[in-house]
């Protein structure tokens, strides 16, 4: 893995300059393309809280809609970063023809270009915060940790898909329905804690609740979006119990994930 990071390090110019045409390429002249871009956590916001009005979801007290904005934040980033990753290798058919440079540059690429949003949002969030009166703490200081954590489970996704969608490029279309019915699996439209509620305290799958509890956290972006929520609305430290199973989950992957992208790698250019 230190090779991995050394070839990195040596193409972090090229990785910049491929993000920043991508940025520019795609809000050049179009503002609409930016507006959506802020739109879409704010609209679901505003969908899962006139849902909520509904069926009612218990939040522990934090207003509903700025924990549901703190849940999409992440999710949002982890799903089109890992969705424009699968196919970052096929939208660069010319670079990889013409020259060689590793290309797991593409989807990082495409994971950096997706910060740029992430950063409005999180402007957004701040001033909801300000709204609701919540100041952080010295646990916002998590935060770079948690995005950090959020881009190795993207690029997990991405190179593995990535690779596939070089030979099936229904991958790239696949995924971001995978994705979307996904999230009715992580705690964005719910918090965290209303499952280990019902699983743990009320054990309402009897024997069964404490492994379906597990089997939930497995989804690293469960841990992911209560930590997010956590140390910026409710000033505490992340759940690690929730955390773990999904870094372990996310520790045997990633290197499969690479490596399975990096031997797929040698034909791309024959294939693409």
């Amino acid at each position: 893995m230190i090779k991995v990071f050394t070839s990195l390090y040596t193409y972090r110019e090229l990785i910049t300059a491929l993000a920043w045409k991508n940025i520019v390429v795609r809000y050049k002249q179009s503002y609409l393309g930016l507006l959506l871009a802020i739109l879409k956590p704010i609209m679901l916001m505003a969908i899962f809280t006139l849902v909520r009005s509904f069926i009612g979801i218990e939040t522990d007290g934090t207003p509903y809609p700025i924990l549901t904005f703190a849940a999409l934040l992440p999710w949002i980033f982890f799903q089109e970063s890992a969705s424009e990753g699968v196919s970052s290798v096929t939208s660069n058919t010319a670079l990889i023809k013409k020259i060689y440079f590793p290309r797991e540059v593409f989807p990082i690429t495409a994971m950096v270009t997706k910060l740029v949003e992430l950063g409005i949002s999180c402007l957004i969030l701040a001033g909801l915060m300000v709204y609701y009166q919540m100041l952080p703490t010295i646990y916002a200081l998590w935060v770079p940790l948690i995005i950090l954590y959020t881009m190795v489970i993207a690029l997990t996704i991405s190179f593995f898909g990535a690779a596939i969608n070089v030979y099936y490029r229904d991958m790239s279309q696949l995924l971001p329905v995978v994705l979307s019915l996904l999230m009715y699996a992580s705690p964005v439209i719910y918090p965290l804690s209303l499952v280990r509620q019902k699983l743990l305290e009320e054990q309402i799958a009897g024997d069964w609740s404490n492994h379906l509890y597990t089997l939930y956290t497995l989804n690293p972006l469960a841990g992911i979006i209560d930590s997010f929520q956590r140390v910026l609305l409710k000033g505490t430290a992340p759940d690690f119990n929730a955390l773990l199973p999904g870094f372990m989950l996310i520790a045997v992957l990633l290197p499969i994930s690479y490596l399975f992208f990096k031997r797929a790698e040698n034909w791309f250019a024959d294939i693409i």
